[in-house]
């Protein structure tokens, strides 16, 4: 089929020239006018073009940016992770929904210009804006399926582009663009705009609901301790917490207000307690296995959370656990294979210390434990993460050997991709486990025989979570954003 676009006059609006900014809310107020341009253009041009067909001409619209020059090797206090470009030169990044990350990129923007005495420049990008992503914030709008409408979409608008929407950037392989000029922020607009779709899609909230401390559980078991504990808080005055988010975005604000029954559930059930300046807690229940992992970190992480915890259940591997112990991770054995492309697996996911002094301390209020006494009731060591649910039914020398090898104390699905994300995305990262089921010993999960653990150990363990969440919310966020999360050369923003 000829490409009719081609041959087509392309009319977008006005792109006025690129203006310098001192001042981080004035430099964000101009990307939310750019982006605001050029999604109206996009939505109008759009609708248009769905009642009276074919246009004969393309209508594109193109991202805000923001970019800085430096001229100086001055070093920068070398404490912080981010905030500061590596190396003299031009560093930009495409901007999407300033209005959703005006928090974020006002305090990057401040470090930066702080950091290296020099202005920023806000302009228009030359990363056309795909139609889809344009038009995703107005709920009267949709994209219909590839011909459905009258004409061929991609003829006439911009689509999302896969060579400005991947993980290039994060996964260290980003190249210069052609003028020099290098990233800036750890991804682009359209990787960002991706994944803002998927999120709506697989949690069924949407992303301005997410918090900045995000729990991840493998158990349904725990969102209803979640949705009690979320309750409670509302009713104290003084808890700082504003409101509780459920399934399809229903929020409430009071203790006692009724939430809507959910007709379908979707793929990855999350549940937001709000805190004023985003600070609250998210619960995702991603449910079994590293695909839902990966998958649900790889969205959540353009969000840019302070931190994510995994809060599962998992197999005790050794006879002195039981059923109930605790397991806080040091190191992890990946055998999940589903990050394997992306972060080889020589390379190290270290513990991070102040993820695990924060869930150390937690486990010690919720359980009045303390010291050596503390070692009765949990372990630190390695956990293997694995791909096959019924690995114990195979022959298990060869698995036994690899865990016993790697002095590894659980096994789940879930942990290893978790830690290994947020390295990789450069979030905190943090595993407590809680041991429900002792395959190698004979102790399996089986209908039944976990009923008095779950009862009395769901709500202590969910805590311990939100204790440690709590915790980092009140350490200054240079600390818990570890100079062990950053490579060579990292980008200027977090």
């Amino acid at each position: 089929m000829q490409d009719r676009s081609i041959n087509l006059d392309v009319i977008s609006p006005e792109s006025p020239e690129p203006e310098r900014f001192d001042d981080p809310k004035a430099a964000v107020d101009r990307l939310c006018t750019l982006y605001a341009q050029s999604t109206r253009f996009l939505c109008d041009s759009f609708q248009t073009a769905m009642k009276q067909g074919h246009p004969g001409v393309r209508f594109r619209a193109f991202y805000p940016e923001v970019r800085i020059t430096t001229t100086s090797f001055a070093k920068v206090d070398s404490r912080l992770s981010f905030g500061h470009v590596a190396h003299p030169g031009t560093h930009a990044a495409t901007i999407t929904r300033p209005d959703l990350f005006r928090h974020y990129l006002e305090q990057q923007l401040s470090l930066l210009m702080g950091n290296h005495g020099v202005p920023v420049e806000v302009g228009v990008s030359d990363t056309p804006m795909p139609v889809h992503f344009a038009v995703a914030n107005d709920a009267t709008i949709s994209v219909p399926q590839e011909g459905a409408a009258e004409f061929i979409l991609r003829d006439v608008f911009d689509v999302p582009d896969l060579a400005t929407t991947n993980d290039d950037i994060v996964n260290g392989v980003a190249k210069p663009a052609p003028d020099g000029t290098e990233p800036l922020a750890p991804f682009t607009a359209q990787r960002v705009d991706y994944s803002l779709a998927r999120l709506s899609h697989y949690t069924a909230t949407d992303p301005h609901h997410f918090q900045n401390h995000v729990l991840f559980t493998n158990y349904q078991f725990y969102v209803a301790e979640f949705e009690a504990y979320a309750r409670a808080q509302l009713d104290d005055p003084d808890s700082g917490y504003t409101s509780f988010v459920s399934i399809g975005n229903a929020e409430i604000f009071e203790a006692d207000a009724p939430l809507p029954a959910v007709d379908k559930m979707p793929q990855m059930p999350t549940y937001h307690l709000k805190r004023k300046g985003g600070a609250g807690i998210t619960l995702v229940n991603i449910g079994v296995g590293p695909s839902n992992a990966k998958t649900a970190t790889d969205h959540i992480a353009v969000l840019r959370p302070h931190a994510w915890l995994m809060v599962g259940h998992c197999a005790g591997l050794r006879n002195s656990q039981s059923l109930g112990d605790f397991v806080l991770a040091h190191a992890y054995l990946r055998e999940d294979r589903v990050l394997d492309d992306d972060l080889p697996v020589w390379v190290p996911i270290p513990a991070l210390a102040e993820i695990q002094i924060a869930l150390e301390r937690a486990v010690a209020t919720e359980t009045q434990l303390d010291g050596y006494d503390l070692k009765r009731i949990m372990r630190t060591g390695t956990v293997a993460s694995v791909d096959n649910r019924n690995w114990e039914l195979r022959d298990q020398h060869g698995p036994v050997q690899r865990l016993s090898q790697s002095r590894a104390i659980a096994l789940d699905m879930e942990s290893a991709t978790i830690a290994a994300n947020g390295f990789r995305f450069r979030v905190p990262y943090g595993t407590l486990l809680c041991v429900s089921d002792k395959p190698l010993h004979g102790e399996l999960k089986l209908p039944g025989m976990a009923s008095d653990f779950y009862k009395t150990q769901v709500a202590r363990h969910l805590m311990i979570g939100i204790h440690a969440m709590e915790h980092l919310r009140e350490m200054p966020l240079e600390r818990i954003h570890s100079r062990k999360l950053r490579s060579f050369e990292e980008t200027a923003f977090l």
